[in-house]
This record gives structure tokens, sequence and C-alpha cells, in this order.
């Protein structure tokens, strides 16, 4: 039965984004998390606004403190 919370489309190897993401900040966390899986699962271009759109965030965050 596939896993509807963490379904294998979005590993890489042994690995999945939320591994990595889960060490860092919630923007840059949600960045990779966007930008690892653009084209895997419907519109590349969505996920990849998505992962600019948090990064966007974090700039301005680290900008204005």
């Amino acid at each position: 039965m596939p896993d509807a919370i963490n379904p294998r489309h979005y590993d890489f190897g042994d690995v999945q984004p939320v591994d990595i993401a889960e060490h860092l900040s919630f923007n840059l966390g949600n960045v990779v998390k966007y930008a690892s899986r653009a084209g895997r699962k419907g519109d590349a271009l969505t996920d990849l606004n998505k992962a600019r759109w948090y990064l966007d965030r974090e700039i301005a965050r680290i900008t204005s403190g």
C-alpha cells in the first residue's frame, strides 16, 4: 500500500527532502522541500515559485534584522 504521507516520488535514494529540511529554519526548509520536488508531482514552475517565495521571505528577514 502506498504511503500517502511520505510518497516515494519524493525520495532521493534513501533520503527525502524532509530529512534535510528539518535541520534548517522554517523558510529554508521550505525552499529545500519545494525546490527538490519541483516537477516530481504536478507543475515544476509552481513548486519553484513557492521555493522562491520562501527564499525571498528569508532574505527579507535577514536584511530587516
